[in-house]
């Protein structure tokens, strides 16, 4: 009991620590680095015809940036320009699979030719897979790398090369709590995020060493209730699901827009991201053990799959949804990520005590179920 208690404390003055910018510290961003606000910015959304991208690109057309967007679906696009316009926006689009080089260079192109250039890139687009490792065909895998991994560094290395010329701004690439600590029956989709970690880190100390005045941002959701298993390739038996709990996709959208504009390192998005990830970390084998308890049920609903032969894999889904089909209580918010963005030192007081808490109630949890 004396250890118990005791290892609890660590794990949750190590997550307090996290959250304050103790123990294991945020960098500082490079100094040179203003970011304009968001109505004087041009944006290129990757993967905006649905999900994360879909939300981010109408809150930022909302707020009064000029939207660049980018997904396969030329039908969902130029629905999404037209409804963006309506409504007093301003955006144009360009049809890219972001897996080719070429049309990642096209899409920097089109934001030249349209606006003169763009301020913030953020790499969304991205491919799912549900399946155990020894299920999963390497060439599905290798696909999902092609998107998850190689999309996101051909859009990356184009917008630094852009905003060194235009004078800085901001790359923001989606990873996932799943950069940090792998999951089960989404072992392939792990992987790609944490490569895409290793990526953003690199880049950004290479950029900062530099001297480029750009901020690099790495965004580590937690479950959002996206079209993600309705979208996924699915080699399991059953209907893919979420691990709760889930968040609402707009809370990835301002999570995104405030690093756009205020330059930022890591922003994890919902308390329980930065919970699991600090409990993979330094109680790496308690998480496993619950991990192989619970979240292999958590990811499997018990139907058999509705399309098991369609998935966004391998073609454009392009249907304009935000939101999925998820079961479960969605949260509309993320006190944790607000508080933590927040820019007074009273907000990361309050950010630190509900990761604190928040690490506490999982630990207990997961000591429940041994």
């Amino acid at each position: 009991m004396v250890q118990a208690l005791t290892t609890t404390k660590s794990v949750v003055q190590r997550a307090r620590d996290t959250a304050t910018g103790g123990g294991e510290r945020q960098a500082t961003p490079a100094s040179n680095v203003d970011l304009k606000n968001l109505e004087h910015q041009v944006v290129v959304i990757t993967g905006a015809s649905s999900g994360i991208g879909l939300a981010t690109a109408r809150k930022a057309a909302e707020r009064g940036a000029r939207v660049v967007l980018a997904a396969r679906s030329e039908d969902a696009l130029a629905a999404l320009t037209e409804e963006i316009q309506d409504s007093g926006g301003d955006a144009a689009y360009v049809v890219a699979d972001v897996t080719d080089q070429d049309d990642v260079r096209k899409i920097a192109r089109t934001a030249e030719e349209v606006y003169g250039g763009f301020d913030t890139w953020v790499n969304v687009a991205g491919a799912f897979l549900y399946g155990r490792l020894e299920d999963t065909p390497i060439e599905d895998m290798r696909e999902q790398f092609e998107t998850n991994v190689w999309g996101l560094l051909y859009g990356s290395l184009a917008a630094a090369e852009h905003l060194r010329e235009r004078g800085g701004g901001a790359i923001i690439n989606i990873g996932s709590v799943v950069s940090d600590r792998a999951i089960p029956l989404q072992g392939s989709y792990s992987a790609s995020k944490h490569a895409v970690k290793g990526f953003t880190d690199a880049l950004r100390m290479e950029l900062e060493e530099d001297g480029a005045p750009i901020s690099v941002t790495l965004v580590k959701p937690a479950s959002i209730d996206t079209p993600y298993p309705e979208h996924a390739k699915n080699h399991m038996d059953e209907e893919g699901s979420l691990p709760a709990p889930a968040y609402a996709p707009e809370t990835v959208a301002e999570a995104i827009l405030n690093a756009a504009e205020e330059p930022q390192r890591d922003v994890y998005v919902g308390g329980v991201a930065v919970g699991m990830g600090v409990l993979g970390k330094y109680a790496a084998r308690l998480v496993d053990v619950v991990m192989e308890r619970l979240f292999f049920d958590q990811q499997r609903t018990g139907r058999p799959p509705q399309r098991p032969d369609e998935s966004g894999l391998h073609d454009p889904v392009g249907d304009l949804e935000e939101r999925g089909d998820y079961g479960g209580h969605v949260a509309e918010s993320s006190a944790y990520t607000r508080m933590r963005q927040g820019r007074s030192s009273t907000g990361r007081i309050l950010g630190a005590g509900v990761v604190a808490a928040g690490a506490y109630g999982l630990y207990r949890r997961l000591r429940g179920e041994r």
